[in-house]
C-alpha cells in the first residue's frame, strides 16, 4: 500500500537526516524507482523533502533529522495526510499509522491534519474517458473542505446554464483523475464534478458539516444516483469484435456489458444518459453495428444517416 511506503519514508527521513532512493528502497524492500517516485510525491506534496546533488547526497527532510513531526509546519502537515489520508478507508495498517501520526504534530496542527485524512476518497474505477488535467481550482477545494470554510463557486451543470452557489464543502473524491466534490447546499448533499466548477472563492464563513458525515459513504449514495442517471437508456447491438474497446473508452466500462456471438461478432448492452448519446456515439461505425433494440435508436441512426447525406452529398 503506498500509503503505508510515504509514511514509512517519511519516519525513515526524519530518523537519518538523509537517504539515497537506493537506501530507501533495500530498507522498504521496493524498487528504486518506485523509491524515487515516492520520495517525489512527497516534495510535490508541500512536505519540505528536498534531493541533495553530488557526492554524499541524497534526499532530506529539510529542518534536520527528528524523531517525531515537530518540525512540520500546519500547511506541510495538512499536505501529508491530504497525500496518504485516502488509503486510511481501506487499509486498517494505514488507518493505524494515521492515528500515530496524528498523536506525533504539535497540538494545533492536529484538527486540521485529522480534516485533511478525512477529506478525499480514491475511486479507482472511471466513468467514461479519463480526462487530460487535474482542475486548477482542486487546491483551494482541498484547503476549505481541512479548513472547514464556505466557498462560492460558478458551477455548470452538463445540461444548464452556469449558476453561483454559496456551498458548505464536505469532502472530495478522485475517481480515476476524475475530481468530485461533496458538499452541502441549504443543509442538502450534492455532489459536483469539479472540472464544471469556473471560479471558487473560499470565504471566511465556518462550512456547516454534520458530526455523522463520512466522504466514503456518502460517496457510495453519490454513486447509486449518478449511476441511475447515466445508465437511464439503453440498448442492444451487436457489433465487430474489435471495436469494444474503443466504445467502453467512449462510453465506460460499466456501460458496456459484452457477450460474444462467434469469432467475429459481439453482442453488446449499452447503457449512457440518454438514448441520443447512444446514437451519436455509433453513428460513426457504420455498418460495423447492428442495432437490436430499441426501435427508437434505429430510427434515430436513420435520421442521423440522412441528415449526414443531406448535408454531405455531391451537388
Amino acid at each position: 500500500m503506498r500509503a503505508d511506503r510515504l509514511v514509512a519514508t517519511l519516519l525513515l527521513m526524519q530518523t537519518r537526516g538523509r537517504v539515497t532512493a537506493a537506501e530507501l528502497a533495500e530498507e522498504l524492500e521496493t524498487s528504486v524507482a518506485t523509491a524515487r517516485r515516492d520520495l517525489e510525491a512527497l516534495s510535490a506534496a508541500g512536505i519540505p523533502v528536498y534531493p541533495q546533488a553530488g557526492r554524499g547526497g541524497g534526499w532530506q527532510l529539510v529542518g534536520g533529522a527528528r524523531t517525531d513531526l515537530s518540525g512540520l509546519t500546519s500547511s506541510e502537515a495538512r499536505a501529508l495526510f491530504l497525500l496518504v489520508g485516502p488509503a486510511a478507508a481501506v487499509a486498517p495498517e494505514a488507518k493505524s499509522a494515521l492515528r500515530k501520526l496524528v498523536q506525533a504534530l504539535p497540538a494545533t496542527f492536529r484538527a486540521e491534519a485529522e480534516a485533511a485524512a478525512d477529506a478525499v476518497v480514491l475511486d479507482p474505477s472511471a466513468w467514461g474517458r479519463r480526462p487530460r488535467e487535474q482542475s486548477p481550482v482542486v487546491g483551494q477545494l482541498q484547503d476549505a473542505v481541512t479548513q472547514r470554510r464556505q466557498v462560492r463557486i460558478t458551477y455548470r451543470g452538463w445540461d444548464r446554464d452556469p449558476e453561483e452557489l454559496t456551498v458548505d464543502p464536505w469532502g472530495l473524491v478522485d475517481k480515476s483523475g476524475t475530481w468530485y466534490l461533496l458538499a452541502g447546499v441549504g443543509g442538502a448533499e450534492r455532489t459536483f464534478r469539479v472540472q464544471r466548477i469556473a471560479d471558487v472563492v473560499v470565504t471566511d464563513e465556518p462550512a456547516d458539516r454534520p458530526d455523522d458525515f463520512d466522504v466514503a459513504e456518502a460517496w457510495e449514495r453519490a454513486v447509486r444516483q449518478i449511476d441511475a442517471v447515466r445508465h437511464r437508456a439503453s440498448a442492444v447491438v451487436i457489433v465487430d469484435a474489435s471495436i469494444v474497446p474503443y466504445l467502453r473508452s467512449q462510453l465506460g466500462e460499466q456501460a458496456v456489458e459484452a457477450e460474444r456471438v462467434d469469432d467475429q461478432r459481439t453482442r453488446l448492452r449499452l447503457s449512457a444518459q440518454t438514448e441520443s448519446i447512444i446514437a451519436r456515439h455509433l453513428a460513426g461505425w457504420g455498418d460495423d453495428v447492428e442495432v437490436v433494440a430499441p426501435s427508437s435508436l434505429r430510427a434515430e441512426l436513420a435520421r442521423i444517416g440522412r441528415a449526414l447525406v443531406d448535408r454531405h452529398a455531391t451537388p
